[in-house]
């Protein structure tokens, strides 16, 4: 039975590795031999290596961002088959190499974003350039593809105890497409002959704990061999752990543990330069050794001390300088644009009709004969005559024009009464033009605050306080109060894998306006937005716009007479009033800085 098994495994390895090849193409002139992406001076290129006569055509696509290249009149070469290894360089991050049709090979670069390339046919072969501002290892065709370094690809598991070294050494981003995929099925297969042939499919050194035994009955169909390899561990109550050079240890988890407890510790001094070493802290120590490991802070240096054990203390170094990355800066501009206009028009007539003997004293001063000379009676005091038929009057007495353009005053005698007239008059047009365009730089996901204004003392009259002891009158108190006015920014920019800025944003425009002259106190008057909005780099987004239009109108004067069309004017007071408020606020990010780690690792 178990030589059954082990030439099982032993094919399971040769067939997992294999991939199914295009269908049977015609003879073509031109063969695809190797396919390269190497780093030169400020770009990456990608070298197609061909022989014969090919023809080169050229187009993009997005969601994702793809750049392909059909290389028409040739056929792929096996050599140059091998999957990408998933190794984001220079902005690209997966190369397809495939047959399309029987005459075409397609071969296609998927980037994190739009980028400018260049296509140029030399002798042996296409090179497409592309723009890089940092050096990466080769890829090509010619080798197969490394496996990721455990310590790198440790870092994309929160916490490895979740989860056992070995499906954390390719990374989950690369499991579906560089993992060998297999499909067996065991029948009371020993232990120690199923962990045998993962390492022969895997190419990973595996070694089995003593005493460890058991058998396997298990069916897997189609699937990557380090999914497979847990899902078996996890039946038989076994995990799998990784130790330095990549060599992988399955044992029962409590020998794991016993073994890890004897292994002596180390420690080591991770100098941070972009993040602060204690907000990262917390992190870190999610991915030391439980009940061993420990991370502590220097804020003087800005350092971590990371002590763990020698296996995993390069794990979790690595892990520490991940998270030490160049954060992006956002210069974030906004304009805010207010205008207030207001237009008064004010027309009003007063009349006053009396005789010498009977008056009111209110609208004309007359003389007093008893008094000094030169003194008027009391605007208070009623003229009445008793010894005859007599008529006074006055009209719209107590309306006024405050700050009036033109007073005009027109006198006349009617027999023995006198009518005077007061036209008064204005039309004023008041126009406020307020624009503020304050710019603020802040790091991503970092707060940031600008006012632009002033602080104004607001006196606070405290009429509670008006009466002192024994209820005699005394002044009441005053206190001063500050208030912040003018233009204020705040926001908090986060710049997105495709170059987005997504921003919490708040702008506010605000400015004390008195009430009256006397001790009334004041209102604030404020134009404010608080919201959430995504722009693209140097974009310019409208996040507010308001249109505010007031009309009042106010007419009083004598009763019929103000009504009568034409003339109804000439006995009336008229207040129209038109205020109209406009206020737009826009906002435009730039991205100051893209760091180093924009897009992902």
């Amino acid at each position: 039975m178990k030589s059954i098994h082990r030439w099982a495994l032993a094919a399971l390895a040769v067939t997992a590795a294999a991939r199914p090849l295009p269908a049977a193409a015609p003879p073509a002139e031109g063969e695809v031999v190797a396919v390269s992406l190497v780093s030169a001076p400020g770009r990456a290129e990608l070298v197609i290596n061909t022989r014969g006569m090919v023809n080169v055509r050229d187009f993009t696509l997005s969601n994702p961002h793809r750049v392909v290249l059909d290389i028409a009149g040739a056929t792929l070469a096996t050599a140059a088959q091998p999957i990408y290894d998933g190794v984001a360089r220079a902005g690209i991050v997966n190369v397809r190499v495939r047959q399309y049709t029987p005459t075409t090979v397609r071969v296609v670069l998927e980037l994190d974003r739009p980028r400018a390339y260049q296509v140029e046919r030399e002798d042996e072969g296409v090179h497409v350039t592309l723009g890089a501002d940092e050096t990466f290892l080769a890829w090509s065709t010619g080798v197969p593809p490394r496996p990721l370094p455990a310590e790198a690809a440790s870092v994309r598991i929160p916490d490895d105890r979740q989860m056992p070294t070995v499906a954390r050494s390719i990374g989950p981003s690369m499991q579906q497409r560089a993992e060998p995929r297999i499909t067996v099925s065991w029948d009371g297969a020993e232990i120690s002959d199923v962990v045998s042939g993962f390492a022969a499919l895997s190419g990973r050194t595996i070694i089995l704990g003593k005493g460890v035994s058991g058998s396997v009955t298990a069916e897997i169909r189609d699937k990557p061999w380090s999914q497979a390899f847990q899902a078996i561990l996890a039946a038989q109550g076994l995990s799998a752990q990784e130790m330095s050079g990549g060599i992988i240890r399955v044992d029962d988890p409590g020998q794991l543990a016993a073994i890890d407890s004897l292994e002596p510790l180390e420690t080591r001094v991770v100098r941070i330069n972009y993040a602060r070493a204690g907000e990262i802290a917390h992190s870190v120590k999610g991915v030391m050794s439980k009940g061993r490991g420990e991370v502590l802070t220097d804020t003087a240096s800005n350092s971590l001390i990371l002590t763990d054990t020698k296996s995993r203390i390069q794990t979790v170094e690595d892990f520490a300088k991940g998270l030490d990355i160049r954060t992006p800066q956002v210069s974030i501009q906004a304009k805010i644009i207010f205008v207030d206009r207001t237009d008064i028009e004010q027309l009003g007539l007063k009349y006053d009709l009396g005789s010498r003997n009977q008056f009111f004293n209110k609208l004309v001063q007359r003389p007093d004969p008893f008094g000094e000379p030169g003194e008027t009676y009391n605007p208070n005091v009623n003229i009445i005559d008793l010894g005859g038929n007599a008529v006074s009057a006055i009209a719209n007495a107590d309306a006024t024009i405050s700050g009036s353009a033109i007073d005009l005053v027109f006198s006349t005698a009617l027999g023995g009464f006198s009518l005077t007239s007061f036209l008064s008059a204005l039309e004023r047009v008041e126009l406020s033009d307020i624009q503020a365009e304050p710019v603020i730089t802040t790091l991503d996901n970092k707060e940031a605050d600008i006012l632009v204004g002033e602080e104004v003392p607001v006196r606070i009259i405290d009429y509670s306080t008006g009466t002192a002891g024994g209820g005699a009158a005394g002044a009441p108190r005053a206190t001063v109060q500050f208030k912040e006015t003018g233009i204020r920014l705040t926001v908090t920019p986060h710049v997105t894998s495709n170059r987005q800025v997504l921003m919490s944003l708040r702008t506010e425009r605000s400015a004390v306006k008195p009430l009256a002259s006397a001790d009334l106190g004041f209102s604030i008057d404020k134009q404010m937005t608080t919201n959430q909005l995504l722009v693209a780099d140097g974009e310019t987004a409208v996040i507010g716009g308001l249109t505010v239009t007031t009309v009042n109108r106010a007419r009083n004067g004598v009763p019929l007479l103000s009504s009568l069309p034409l003339i109804g004017g000439l006995f009336s007071f008229t207040d129209n009033r038109e205020n109209r408020k406009d206020l737009i606020i826009l906002v435009t990010p730039r991205i100051v800085d893209d760091g180093a780690q924009i897009g992902g690792n």
